[in-house]
């Protein structure tokens, strides 16, 4: 299902992306080994409509609430950790992809299913050339580029004048070289190749500098005004990952459930584990830090929400608890997949038991360096201390 077959509502995205669960799942030690999530999955989850969330209405997107995007992310990331991950950078690209000027947005959003990918590593380099940049370098983490087809590459821009300006340029991936690179231990589905530009030449109109859109200035004049896009792009970035997080951790609480009941634990005199005092201890603490994490995201998202709703803005305490509480949740679901896993068994240990792929999936998750727990409680800390918060990446 694509194209025009897709809904022309988000009513029901959660509901279908739950149907499609069984199909992710089934494909997720596949996307592993082949480095990349499935075709199969990526036209289905294309068909749900899980790429419209963020796209604007007027192209045929959903703006879908942020709520319901963190429900469907996370429902994504219960069958497979690197289709959820995939599925959340595309999501996010997209939105950064409705602040571009108007005419860039015309190009990019050609069909409501557009596929953009991107990233936020400054390691390309972009000179000024005939009413644009010229562009030359890598971008490294470009998840699931080999199924996009727009890529946001972060380059710093020397015109001279001061200090290099950071920008976001739109560049279609067939102007772009996919290394095949992405040989890692965590969320190794998610096709997180390095691209590469050489002497690309991006038009004015498809650049978005990086500064002003920190401080919330857009130059889209159709969507600068819509609440919906008034959200502070890093603080979605938190929710989007958060659901990867409680998506992974949900799963692997799921799988320990029916695992206790088929097996025993060896060398004891308990045939089956589900009845083992251990059990019950292991069982409750993993639960108890999924259901911490629950709560917040709740908290986070709805602030965002009601910010946004009302057009208020955040405080520097606000926006630095906000990654925090992502950085900690986070935190949290690793440590419920990290009892499971220690309390699944060497059988465990095998690669289509997904509880071994969910251990090193959170942990993947947690070293990204926006997400990192250690990283948002420092930044929080310092701002709690009434200190600078030490980034402008908040």
């Amino acid at each position: 299902m694509a194209g025009s077959s897709v809904p022309r509502s988000d009513t029901d995205l959660v509901a279908r992306v739950r149907e499609l669960q069984p199909l992710i799942r089934s494909h997720a030690l596949r996307a592993e080994q082949q480095r990349r999530v499935t075709g199969e999955v990526v036209e289905a989850l294309t068909g749900a409509g899980i790429h419209r969330m963020n796209v604007p209405r007027h192209y045929g997107g959903y703006q879908t609430s942020l709520r319901n995007q963190v429900d469907a992310l996370s429902e994504v990331s219960a069958a497979c950790g690197s289709a959820g991950f995939m599925a959340l950078i595309q999501a996010g690209c997209a939105y950064i992809a409705a602040l571009f000027p108007d005419r860039a947005q015309d190009e990019i959003f050609t069909r409501p299913d557009v596929r953009v990918g991107g990233t936020l590593i400054p390691t390309a380099k972009a000179v000024p050339a005939d009413g644009g940049y010229v562009v030359s370098g890598n971008s490294p983490f470009a998840t699931g580029c080999q199924d996009a087809d727009w890529h946001l590459l972060t380059a710093p821009a020397d015109t001279g004048e001061g200090p290099p300006e950071l920008l976001w340029l739109a560049i279609p991936m067939t102007d772009l070289k996919v290394l095949d690179d992405w040989n890692v231990s965590g969320l190794a589905g998610s096709g997180s190749n390095t691209v590469v530009a050489q002497d690309v030449h991006v038009p004015a109109h498809r650049v978005l500098p990086v500064g002003p859109l920190l401080a919330g200035e857009s130059p889209s004049r159709r969507n600068s005004a819509d609440p919906f896009y008034r959200m502070p792009v890093l603080l979605l970035f938190c929710a989007w990952t958060a659901a990867n997080a409680l998506g992974l951790a949900r799963a692997a609480l799921a799988e320990f459930g029916e695992r206790i009941h088929r097996r025993g634990i060896t060398y004891t005199f308990y045939e089956h584990q589900h009845e083992a005092p251990v059990t019950h201890l292991q069982f409750a603490e993993a639960a108890m830090k999924v259901s911490s994490a629950e709560l917040l995201i709740a908290d986070f998202v709805g602030l965002i929400e009601s910010r946004a709703a009302a057009g208020e803005p955040y405080t520097t305490e606000e926006r630095a608890r906000i990654r925090a509480q992502c950085g900690y949740l986070t935190r949290l679901c690793k440590e419920a997949a990290d009892l499971i896993g220690s309390a699944s068994g060497a059988s465990s240990l095998h690669r289509e038991v997904p509880v071994q792929r969910i251990v090193r999936d959170l942990n993947a998750l947690s070293l990204h360096s926006f997400v990192n727990p250690a990283a948002n409680l420092e930044l929080y800390g310092r701002v709690l201390s009434g200190l600078d918060g030490g980034t402008p990446f908040l």
